[in-house]
């Protein structure tokens, strides 16, 4: 007997669910991708927040992490598994008030929450599944200029993004210069280098060797066969990279978690954080997004083709502003300074002191909003 307390095989927005706050674009022609080949008929969904104003110059980009979508703020409801991950930037009398900017945040290609991804029907009708192609951050921005172009905006006010939004943001000042005014870059690198491919390594191997993973095919299993023990453990080892030993330690030390000991088959404190984290993820994302997302943040970088990091870098035109989180182990703060040395219209780096590690970029919003604001009225 299926119990409701099961997670689904898959944690995705599905055809038929509540839309939310969401809406849609569908991209005229097949997406040409970087690998070889095409993906047709991709949909992004993305939200808004104010409205554009006459001569289209008030427009702000914003660009999600990993595990991230569409929806930056506002709260968890129908459609809306989680509340806004972004939610102190955008409001009256925040950096991004929708009574001056017209703040837009699409759903990245390849993700689960209504942009076309694995877990989307292909033009067959059968769920993606395994046949998902590898899609990279400059096919993302292709399909985002569609985007931008249906939204009759030909040029961002600012492009927002931290983590891998922030890849997309350096894609997007790269590729189209002329369409990027002001560029706000947050725990982000020019390139992925070997120790994050190597951070990502056993989180794609956990999932890929889950029996529910069925070859990335197994979106029509029932509640509970899913891959979720592949998932739940990635997670796991993505959130210690997330955080700092420093915070670890000072929230959790050495204790055991209440009423259980490790000794005696319990867990310790960190433990039962880190299950916690595994479980929300695995009921409100999708396996394979996260396998081909990762893959993504893998093969991202901004100088491939172009003649290196640098020469990429210093195609960008945008009025710049660069920071870190002084305890990011994951992206560590000499990826962004490499950021504010080769781009032209780039301030000095701009450290974010903080004890959160990576997860800084989103827990000092405070000190986000200010930086922001900043570059706003530059």
């Amino acid at each position: 007997m299926v119990t409701t307390d099961l997670p689904p095989a898959s944690g995705a927005w599905r055809e038929g669910d509540a839309p939310g706050r969401r809406r849609w674009v569908t991209l005229p022609a097949p997406l040409r991708l970087e690998s070889g080949g095409e993906l047709p008929g991709v949909r992004l969904a993305y939200e808004t927040w104010g409205t554009l104003n006459a001569d289209a110059s008030n427009a702000v980009l914003v660009l999600h992490a990993l595990t991230g979508d569409s929806h930056v703020a506002g709260p968890a409801g129908e459609g809306h598994a989680t509340a806004g991950w972004w939610d102190e930037l955008i409001g009256p009398g925040r950096a991004l008030d929708p009574a001056h900017w017209f703040v837009v945040a699409p759903n990245v290609v390849g993700g689960c929450q209504g942009s076309t991804g694995p877990s989307s029907p292909a033009p067959d009708g059968r769920t993606w599944g395994s046949r998902f192609p590898l899609v990279t951050t400059r096919d993302a921005v292709a399909a985002e200029t569609v985007l931008a172009d249906e939204l009759g905006i030909g040029r961002w006010a600012c492009v927002v993004g931290g983590s891998m939004g922030g890849m997309r943001a350096v894609e997007w000042a790269v590729a189209e210069p002329d369409r990027v005014e002001r560029l706000f870059l947050l725990a982000c690198p020019a390139a992925t280098s070997a120790d994050q491919i190597g951070w990502a390594a056993p989180q794609l191997a956990a999932i890929r060797s889950d029996p529910g993973w069925r070859g990335g095919d197994y979106h029509s299993a029932p509640p509970g066969h899913g891959p979720h023990l592949g998932l739940g453990i990635a997670r796991r080892m993505a959130h210690l990279s997330y955080r700092s030993p420093f915070e670890l330690s000072e929230r959790f030390g050495r204790d055991p978690q209440d009423g259980e000991d490790p000794w005696h088959g319990g867990r310790y404190a960190v433990e039962s954080y880190l299950d916690h984290h595994a479980e929300k993820l695995v009921r409100r994302f999708d396996a394979a997004s996260y396998v081909r997302l990762t893959e993504m943040m893998n093969a991202f970088d901004v100088g491939r083709g172009r003649g290196g990091v640098a020469a990429a870098l210093g195609r960008v035109t945008a009025r710049t502003l660069v920071a870190g989180i002084s305890s990011d182990r994951l992206y560590p703060t000499h990826q962004q300074a490499e950021l504010a040395a080769g781009i032209p219209g780039s301030g000095p780096l701009r450290m974010i002191e903080s004890p959160y590690g990576h997860d800084g970029f989103l827990i000092e919003a405070a000190t986000v909003s200010s930086l922001l604001t900043e570059l706003l009225v530059s």
